[in-house]
């Protein structure tokens, strides 16, 4: 284990992306945040910072506990890392969260013609149509 590495390195190796090609994609598009600033693949990190990985809809927050040389396996990632995720972030991640669906008991039935068009009004205005790539970069 280093002391530093680089950003898009250790998200890979930590298994947070599949590729550091993905990784380094990421920070380009200021996906990517330390101390609430984006920052470049290179940038080092040190034991004890906090990255904040927005994966719309969701931010995920991490908390650096270890440096690994190398892609370690997926059982391993809880010695290098910290999820320090609200609950509030990772409900975003729930099928029955309230934003995303209708509120229907289960059992009540298919939806009838007025039910559906509330429905689609209100999942016509969601934020999942936000294009995150369209998104300015802070710098």
């Amino acid at each position: 284990m280093g002391d530093s590495s680089r950003i898009d390195k250790w998200l890979w190796t930590v298994r947070i992306f599949k590729t550091r090609a993905i990784a380094s994609e990421y920070c380009k598009k200021g996906r990517v945040l330390i101390k609430d600033m984006s920052v470049k693949p290179a940038k080092e990190i040190r034991v004890g910072d906090i990255i904040i990985v927005r994966k719309p809809p969701v931010s995920y927050s991490f908390r650096v506990k270890g440096i690994p040389k190398n892609r370690i396996g997926a059982k391993l990632t809880p010695e290098y890392l910290d999820n320090i995720t609200s609950l509030d972030e990772l409900q975003k991640l729930d099928p029955n969260f309230m934003a995303f669906y209708g509120n229907r008991d289960k059992g009540a039935g298919r939806p009838t013609k007025k039910e559906r068009r509330s429905i689609d009004d209100v999942l016509d205005s969601s934020p999942n149509d936000f294009d995150w790539d369209d998104e300015p970069i802070d710098e």
